[in-house]
């Protein structure tokens, strides 16, 4: 009886064990694959709660996680939105912000208080319109050189690297200049590729990246409005993806119903594009969760018509119920209005936890109480998908007073493993390495 009772023990002991590997992860609400969504909470008057910007006091920098530590590797900057790597170490930083505002865009009580708000946000200053290149790492961390790399460019954002080409996406054109390796700027006049839809910009940056042989390049266009209030005739081949031919220079959509896709990267592992994706505004909380997802050729992602799938959003008028019937849900939900902007998958051998995993910048909410996002955090993955819940990677950039000491945006990963992060309100590129044992 005793053997009987204690193999019994043991069977029960390892079934236990094998339930525990194979649980399911738990997510907060509006995060992983299958987010529970909320009804929609409509107010006479939509929410906003700005962080005022205040940038980082003298010797703060963020908070990060355990085993982990963060230097600036640039300060100084202006408004730094997005990186870019060099296969020979050298790293491009844009420098930039929203074009001018149309007339249209200028006028009227709600343009006023958008301003105002931008303003306070640290998103109102004036676009420096460059690419500074930082170059080596210092014994202090920083890097050994800054120099201007580009400039006279019209609100750059996007930039990626095939042979000799390096390519830059404007607010309103891609355009291509001549590099070699090794160059600390560049003073030749691009030639435009393709023209970019602008107009309103309510939305206005515009990514970029190349496939994995460099055959083609994928560029991001967000929506001209929150949900087509300006008119459907202003979203034409906006919230989308296109795909350019490089040899042929055709171009053609490759996805849409995305309400503004930023950043973008191909997943190492099977060479998947992913893209990370900033939802509608003024449904509640905790609707509608920011996400990134596999991006399927031709798919239609359901904006304005429905979001996160099927999901029908009753305030568009006509309603779309062909279109609604064709729209997918997205992979992976990144919690609402946490304006997840930047993300790139992790390859290098600094942080081996982190292989194939992807790293997102969460720029922070204006329009939830509490605030969400301000935040670096990494999303595991396994056999090419999302597998368990964000890690915090860098926090700490909401002060007590719930200022803005920094807003997180690009990400990208530089030739020695390290993950660099722009910060567009701190004006400053931290960069995270493993803490010293």
């Amino acid at each position: 009886m005793i053997k009987i009772t204690g193999l019994a023990l043991a069977l029960s002991t390892i079934a236990a064990a094998a339930v525990a590997q194979t649980a399911v992860p738990t997510y907060a609400v509006g995060f992983g694959p299958n987010p529970v969504l909320p009804a929609p909470q409509k107010t006479l008057l939509p929410t906003v709660n700005v962080a005022p910007a205040e940038g980082w006091p003298a010797g703060a920098t963020p908070v990060a996680a355990s085993g982990m530590a963060v230097t600036a590797y640039a300060a100084g900057l202006d408004h730094p939105r997005w990186l870019y790597v060099l296969p020979n170490g050298d790293v491009l930083v844009a420098e930039t912000n929203k074009p001018v505002p149309t007339e249209k865009e200028s006028s009227g009580i709600k343009a006023a208080v958008t301003k105002f708000q931008m303003k306070r946000a640290g998103a109102g200053v004036a676009s420096a319109n460059r690419i500074t290149l930082l170059r080596g790492v210092g014994a202090d961390g920083a890097a050994a050189s800054k120099t201007i790399f580009l400039e006279g460019l019209n609100s750059p954002f996007g930039m990626a690297l095939v042979g000799s080409d390096l390519y830059i996406a404007n607010a309103d054109a891609v355009l291509r200049f001549p590099y070699q390796t090794g160059e600390t700027r560049i003073a030749a006049k691009g030639e435009k590729v393709i023209d970019l839809p602008a107009g309103i910009n309510h939305h206005w940056t515009k990514n970029i990246v190349a496939s994995p042989d460099g055959k083609r390049l994928y560029v991001s266009v967000g929506s001209n409005s929150n949900i087509g209030e300006n008119g459907m005739d202003k979203e034409e081949g906006r919230a989308a993806i296109w795909e350019i031919n490089r040899a042929s220079g055709k171009s053609r959509v490759f996805a849409s119903g995305l309400r503004n896709p930023v950043g973008m990267s191909f997943n190492p592992f099977n060479a998947v594009l992913w893209t990370s994706v900033n939802e509608r505004d003024e449904l509640g909380n905790d609707l509608v969760p920011d996400y990134m997802t596999s991006v399927k050729e031709g798919a239609f992602y359901g904006w304005p018509y429905s979001y996160y799938g099927q999901h029908v959003d009753t305030r568009i008028t006509p309603a779309r119920p062909e279109l609604v019937a064709k729209a997918i849900s997205p992979d992976y939900a990144l919690g609402a209005h946490t304006a997840s902007l930047g993300l790139a998958f992790y390859n290098g051998a600094l942080f081996p936890d982190f292989k194939n995993g992807a790293l997102v910048g969460q720029h922070g909410s204006w329009n939830r109480k509490p605030a969400s996002g301000y935040k670096l955090v990494f999303v595991p993955f396994a056999g090419g998908k999302p597998s368990a819940a964000p890690q915090d990677v860098l926090t700490g950039f909401l002060s007590p007073a719930g200022h803005a000491w920094g807003r997180p945006v690009g990400v990208a990963v530089d030739k020695g493993g390290a993950i660099l992060l722009a910060d567009d309100v701190g004006n400053v590129v931290w960069r995270v390495t493993p803490a010293a044992k």
